[in-house]
This record gives C-alpha cells, structure tokens and sequence, in this order.
C-alpha cells in the first residue's frame, strides 16, 4: 500500500537529477523532491522523511550548511543524509561525514546503485531502531525487577531492624523516625559550601536507607540489661556500649568482600560512630571533632533528638523544646557546632515532623 511506502527527501538545484532520482526510487518509496535547501527546511516543518539525498553544490545554502541546520534541530538531527556530489575531492567527502552525512553517492548516478545504498542505510536505520526499542525494553523490565527487589531488600531490613529495636521495649518507631530526622538534616547538611565536594558523592535514598542499621549490634546484648526499667550499673553500661563494635562487625561480616557496596559502607559508618561525641569523650574510639566522620556526627544529633522526645521504659517522652534545648547545650561538646547550627535552622521541621509522629 501507498501509505506503507518509506518517505525519501531528494534535494537537488538541477531538474534532470530530481527526475532521474525519483524515476530510479519511486517503485519502492514515496519521493519527495525539493529543489533548494531553503525549501527543503521549510518542507521539514510538516514531512519527516525517512532518509535525505542532498546535493553538495548547490547555489544559496550548500549542502554542508544544510547538514548542519539539520543537525542543530531536535526534530531533524537523527533524519540520516546521503550527499549527493559530482565532485571528486576525498576532502569534502571527509567534511560532509564530519558534518554526520552517512554515505555519498557521486553525481550521475547509477539507479541500480542509487536504489542499493538507500535500501542499505533505511535497513541500517530499522535495525538501529529495532535495537533501541529491545534495549530500551529490556532496561525497563531491568528497572522493574530491581525496584521489585529493592523494595523487597527493604522491607525484610526493616523487619530485622525493628526487631532488634523492640528487644528492648522499644517500638520500630525509632527506625523511622531516625530516618525521617536525618532526612530533614541532610536537606540543610548538603547546602553547606565547605562539604559540598563529600555531600555531592552521597546516594541520599541509599544512605537513608543504610542507617536502619545504626543499632544492629543491639541484637547481642542482653535481654536482661536491654529491658531492665532502671538505671543500668557501671558494667551494664559497658556492656551495652559494645552493641556498636557487634554491629560493626555485623555489618562486615555481610560485605565479604564488597569493596563497591555504598550501603554496606554507610551502615558501618552509621553504626561505628552515632556514639562518638565532639569533644572525644564518646565511645567506643574517643574520637573527637572532625575525625569523627560527618554521617556520623549526624546521626548522633537525630539519635538523640528521637531518644529524648520518645517515651522509654526509664523515661518519659520530653517536648521538642526541652530536647532542642539540650541539644543545642552541646554543642562543641556531645554535637559538632556546625549540625547545632544546622539543627537550630531545621527545628520546626523536626517539631512538626515529630508532633506528626506522636499524634
């Protein structure tokens, strides 16, 4: 049928090479003749050939100026051009490839010869689409399946986080409130100038979801000092500080080998250092100020600011003004100064975000 027939654009200044053209491709496709450059563009606004034959010497626009116009549109630039020439000078043949023409013929044509190089370059052209509609199916069905399993991945680290968590009578709340916290942190945290170049490098939805493991190694501990009500003795205490080396080395444990897991690598940060504090009297390294890697800092603020206005077995739950004040009373101390600052910024969101949560 007619309208099945493969459009070609023949642009040519010299009547007896548009007819000689058209009468060799008619047969197998709708040919579109033009005779100038100029009509050729204005055609282009409502016909889109498959495949253009451009003659190089004509007067006005010459076919390399009509090369690059069509490549500079986003309607035109993918449409592939045969340079149709009488000339003979391997130089211009190289500069109208460079100007992305796909093949040339030389001027007079062969018709058997003509009608071969554009069967040729539409197949070319087919089988390049072909390929780009399986590629593109075949990312789509790869993105589908690995969301499926990310969401999967999640769900069953959820799962396990909470059950560590609720080992000592605390509700899995704490996982996502922590994460909710760190989130709004890390809103006003990647704004800073000074981390920018560290912030930028951050898979934020990967780190986000890594911090669920910030207390995995709670999992070795005790029933007997995780539940206990009261206040826990001196040895009790150190006892319950090495949930972070367990959960270190936990975490280790599943990277076997690893090197490239971003996540792995931010859960073993997260867990190795929310205990240490600003002026090295934290735990369990004593680290101080900016040895203590930033992700860390920050998770000390928003693990403390979810274990004060939470209601624990000890405790009762203290209002965001109570926990925003004693926050802010360490900084340089317990918090870097710089989160402080961030945090005081960011306040009304954490109220707003944990009056949400209590309600």
């Amino acid at each position: 049928m007619e309208s099945s027939r493969k459009l070609i654009m023949l642009v040519d200044d010299n009547r007896t090479n548009l007819l000689t053209g058209k009468t060799a491709l008619s047969e197998g496709y709708m040919v579109l003749t033009v005779s100038s450059a100029a009509k050729m563009l204005e055609t282009l606004e409502w016909s889109k050939p498959e495949l253009i034959l451009l003659d190089v010497d004509m007067p006005g626009m010459n076919g390399f100026e009509a090369i690059k116009a069509l490549k500079e549109k986003q309607k035109t630039r993918d449409i592939p051009v045969i340079f149709l020439t009488a000339l003979d000078e391997s130089e211009d043949e190289l500069e109208g490839l460079r100007l992305g023409a796909v093949d040339y013929v030389t001027k007079p044509f062969s018709p058997p010869l003509l009608r071969k190089r554009v069967e040729l370059h539409l197949l070319m052209e087919d089988q390049k689409r072909a390929l780009q509609k399986y590629n593109d199916n075949l990312q789509n069905m790869v993105e589908a399946k690995t969301r499926t399993i990310v969401k999967l991945q999640n769900k069953i680290l959820t799962a396990m986080a909470e059950m560590v968590e609720g080992r000592d009578d605390v509700t899995g709340s704490h996982i996502a409130n922590t994460q909710r916290y760190l989130r709004i942190l890390l809103s006003a945290v990647t704004n800073v100038e000074s981390w920018k170049e560290q912030t930028s490098e951050w898979d934020i939805e990967l780190l986000l979801q890594s911090s669920q493991l910030h207390d995995v190694g709670k999992i070795a501990i005790s029933d007997s000092i995780l539940k206990k009500p009261g206040k826990l003795t001196r040895e009790e205490f150190d006892e319950i500080k090495r949930h972070v080396v367990f959960g270190v080395g936990f975490i280790e444990r599943l990277e076997d080998g690893e090197e490239d897991s971003r996540f792995l690598q931010y859960a073993k940060i997260f867990a190795a250092f929310h205990h240490e504090k600003w002026d090295g009297s934290g735990y369990p390294r004593g680290l101080s100020g900016e040895d203590i890697p930033l992700l860390g800092r920050m998770m000390a603020v928003v693990d403390v600011y979810d274990a004060l206005t939470s209601k624990r077995p000890y405790k009762k739950a203290f209002s965001h003004e109570e926990a925003a004040r004693i926050i802010m009373e360490g900084k340089r101390t317990h918090f870097d100064p710089t989160l402080v600052d961030l945090f005081e910024q960011v306040a009304g969101t954490f109220r707003r975000s944990s009056n949400s949560m209590s309600s």
